[in-house]
């Protein structure tokens, strides 16, 4: 019977442990997260260009994922600038009111970025016609 009450008092106090998560805690890891992923697209874009330069005018789609790819690369160059003027004005001018509106406009600028840089590698990713290796050495779909 002791036990059964000792295992209740642990799990009560687990549960305000969880209740008394520090929420800039939450939002430091899911800012890490986010830069994380805004780099593996990064690197998974040069990636795409450099292969697609390389290929050059024999990929059949070699203006278009040039294009796509180059928009994509600027959008998000221009989405970590518009981060990082968000974050220093947040720093040095967020106690002021007259402030909140411009810091308004830029996170909805940013957001849109995004949305357009997830909308190009859609179809950049629907576009691309990179084949997988079968286990003969020859990508699916040749024939020799």
């Amino acid at each position: 019977m002791a036990q059964i009450a000792t295992t209740m008092a642990n799990a009560f106090s687990n549960e305000s442990e969880m209740k008394a998560m520090d929420a800039n805690r939450y939002a430091t890891k899911k800012t890490i997260a986010q830069g994380m992923l805004d780099i593996a697209l990064l690197t998974a874009n040069a990636s795409q260009l450099k292969y697609i330069l390389q290929v050059g005018e024999q990929h059949q789609f070699y203006k278009l994922m040039l294009i796509m790819i180059s928009l994509s690369i600027v959008l998000q160059i221009l989405s970590g600038v518009l981060s990082l003027s968000l974050s220093f004005m947040r720093d040095c001018k967020m106690h002021k009111p007259e402030y909140y509106r411009s810091a308004n406009v830029i996170n909805y600028i940013r957001t849109g970025f995004a949305f357009f840089t997830a909308t190009i590698n859609l179809f950049i990713s629907a576009f691309d016609t990179r084949l997988p290796l079968a286990k003969g050495g020859q990508a699916d779909g040749e024939i020799n």
